[in-house]
């Protein structure tokens, strides 16, 4: 933190998580520790690479301000990840009441007289958080260790290995599956051929027991004709 007369600026390093072709901000507060209007303004050395918001502003007495700074998406990485630019940022007293339109270049001109405080502020590049490794469920003690992921957008090697297990494991849950269904179909057709052999067998006994019905029934006929063609022969016999 600064200890400047007029503003304390915090932080005084400004640390980008650099990532390649992606936008990056980060922001400083400062505070006004004085009873005076304080009018800043916030300059760097590359100005086409970052935006400042606001680079220009007044902090009232005994309050704050934050001015967010953002890196345009760079599409190389510097060597080392070490970056040159920094930031300046310029603070004067300014009468009570003051407004943007008060504010102007020659505000900040050291050269008319003007009791001008500058702080300057390092720029760092730091690592990208990384989110925290899971554990897969089902992972067994003792397997081989998973790829960890790649730097500047390269494959992502825990990605992979997810991506990698859910499809070996796929392949036997679809087995089980089929075998599933052709199980419950054989079970199927077998119920139904057994319902099928026991009505064959229900019909053929009751043709069978048909058929001794019939055959009995041919037998009593034919022992009734035979005992009236007897009595008829006897009745005839006697009348001759």
């Amino acid at each position: 933190m600064s200890t400047g007369e007029l503003l304390s600026i915090e932080p005084l390093e400004l640390k980008f998580p650099f990532e390649l072709k992606k936008q990056i901000s980060c922001s400083l507060q400062l505070s006004n520790k004085t009873d005076s209007y304080v009018a800043f303004k916030v300059k760097t050395t590359n100005p086409k690479k970052y935006c400042v918001r606001p680079n220009t502003g007044i902090v009232l007495p005994r309050s704050t301000c934050d001015v967010i700074v953002t890196m345009q998406a760079q599409k190389e990485a510097p060597p080392d990840m070490q970056c040159k630019d920094k930031f300046l940022l310029q603070s004067i007293k300014t009468n009570d009441g003051a407004t943007m339109k008060d504010i102007t270049p020659q505000v900040f001109n050291k050269e008319a007289g003007h009791e001008v405080e500058e702080c300057k502020l390092r720029v760092l590049y730091v690592s990208p958080p990384h989110p925290p490794s899971q554990v897969p469920e089902g992972s067994e003690e003792g397997s081989s260790p998973r790829v960890s992921a790649t730097e500047n957008g390269n494959v992502n090697g825990f990605e992979f290995s997810n991506a990698a297990k859910a499809f070996t494991e796929l392949e036997p849950q679809e087995r089980s599956a089929e075998a599933r269904s052709l199980i419950l179909k054989l079970t199927e057709e077998k119920n139904k051929a057994i319902q099928h052999s026991n009505r064959l067998r229900q019909e053929l006994e009751l043709l069978k027991r048909q058929g001794n019905k019939s055959r009995g029934g041919v037998s009593i006929l034919f022992v009734i004709v035979i005992g009236l063609i007897g009595l008829l022969l006897g009745y005839l016999m006697k009348k001759s």
